[in-house]
């Protein structure tokens, strides 16, 4: 699509996938869906049907090297490279203004290095309904359809349709709801008027920052100064305001009327935690989810998950709903039904003065 970008925010540690992401190693690295590449180059696989060569990596210092290193036919100013993490909203808004000063026309679609998508033509239909509808100036987000009522994840209310007579399916955002209840979230999938919010955006690069200028004008003001002089990034951007896309710009927008939501029907996971995580790798005969060396493993009367990365032999006997972690430093012991907890692991080795595992 001519004027399209795929820009791709590729941070974070994934402290939930600890041991195998890690501040230094982030999930996005990391071939977790067993498809023989990590996430971010299937994310560039899903991008390069609409955008062609016309991907964008917005990435931490820590990670760039890594990056250039998985996409080497990435031209290298196409890698954003930030000196520190200040959250989404100056990482996208960095690209909106690089791409607005190359081309004025610019359509961004930012979407996340870490997530999996189950119908890769069903997501870039989802994004082509999302370009025609950013051409009305309208800041347009893919609503993904709710299959269980998720605590997890932030919500979007889908009012009346965006435009009438264009046979497009975009409907207005009437609001961006916070992770809900379990009840709430059982009545926003009863309803069918709520879409799970998955941070995928599709925009105008300059509608994107005169937005952002309406609610945060120096910030915008800022990034584009940025774009114009990238030898100051380094000098200025810790001091930049932390804040994420949706609240600096999406949900203010969508109170105005400037948010449209595309339906977006195919399978989505954000690969949050080592459960999630298992629905993606094929069960054993023996009922075992297995990510790395089969041979490395042997299961007896057990369920669950066990990441084989250490080198080293697993062998579970007798024991359901297990979750093994082996890598060559650190090996996890958990069930499904903790990891959730894994992160304040994290936390405690980051207290403990064990920097160098996490």
């Amino acid at each position: 699509m001519q004027h399209f970008w795929g820009v791709i925010p590729a941070g974070g540690s994934g402290t939930r996938l600890w041991p195998l992401s890690r501040r230094s190693s982030p999930k996005f690295l990391h071939d977790l869906s067993g498809s023989g590449h990590s996430l971010l180059q299937d994310t560039v696989s899903r991008l390069t049907p609409l955008a062609g060569d016309r991907v964008m990596v917005v990435t931490g210092v820590r990670h760039a090297e890594a990056v250039r290193a998985q996409l080497p036919d990435l031209p290298s100013d196409q890698v954003l490279v930030e000196p520190g993490p200040r959250d989404s909203m100056p990482a996208i808004g960095l690209a909106a203004a690089v791409l607005e000063r190359r081309d004025p026309d610019a359509v961004l679609g930012s979407f996340a290095a870490d997530h999996v998508i189950g119908d890769p033509e069903a997501f870039r239909g989802c994004v082509r309904e999302a370009v025609a509808a950013a051409a009305s100036g309208a800041l347009v987000t893919l609503g993904i359809t709710p299959t269980y009522p998720a605590t997890g994840f932030g919500y979007i209310k889908m009012g009346q349709p965006w435009s009438s007579g264009t046979g497009h399916s975009a409907r207005r955002a009437e609001e961006f709801v916070e992770k809900p209840d379990r009840a709430r979230a059982e009545s926003y999938l009863d309803s069918g008027d709520y879409r799970w919010n998955a941070g995928m955006f599709v925009v105008r690069a300059s509608t994107l920052l005169d937005l952002l200028a309406t609610w945060h004008p120096e910030l915008a003001e800022e990034l584009r100064q940025l774009a114009a002089e990238p030898e100051l990034i380094d000098q200025r951007w810790s001091a930049l305001t932390k804040i994420s896309i949706d609240h600096a710009v999406a949900e203010p927008a969508a109170d105005a009327g400037r948010v449209a939501v595309v339906p977006a029907d195919f399978a989505w996971d954000d690969v949050g935690d080592f459960a999630s995580l298992a629905t993606l790798l094929t069960e054993s005969a023996e009922g075992m989810h297995i990510l790395g060396p089969t041979d490395r493993v042997v299961s007896q009367d057990s369920t669950g998950l066990v990441a084989a990365h250490g080198g080293r032999t697993i062998v579970t006997l007798g024991v359901d709903d297990v979750v093994v972690v082996d890598t060559p430093d650190a090996l996890l012991v958990t069930t499904r039904e903790r990891v959730q907890d894994v992160k304040g692991i994290v936390e405690l080795l980051q207290r403990s003065g064990r920097e160098d595992l996490t």
